[in-house]
């Protein structure tokens, strides 16, 4: 299954608590997607969200964010992990 890193730019500001909150919806969601969110990471002082998610295309998740929260990602990449 492909890996997926998507970027959220927040330019009113982000928090930890508030992101925890919408990756638990978008775990709840992923289920009918064939999607899975793995990670992701919050740089509060830069209003910055990334998400890694392994899932069939951009798309699928990009749905799953839409869905669970309304907070599609500014930009998605698929990528490969390294050893």
């Amino acid at each position: 299954m492909p890996l997926y890193m998507d970027i959220h730019n927040f330019t009113d500001g982000v928090s930890a608590e508030d992101v925890a909150k919408a990756h638990a919806a978008d775990l709840q969601t992923e289920g009918g997607y064939e999607v899975r969110y793995l990670r992701y990471w919050v740089n509060e002082r830069h209003g910055k969200v990334f998400c890694l998610v392994e899932a069939p295309s951009a798309e699928a998740a990009s749905t799953v964010h839409r869905e669970a929260h309304g907070l599609v990602a500014d930009e998605i990449f698929q990528v490969q992990e390294g050893v």
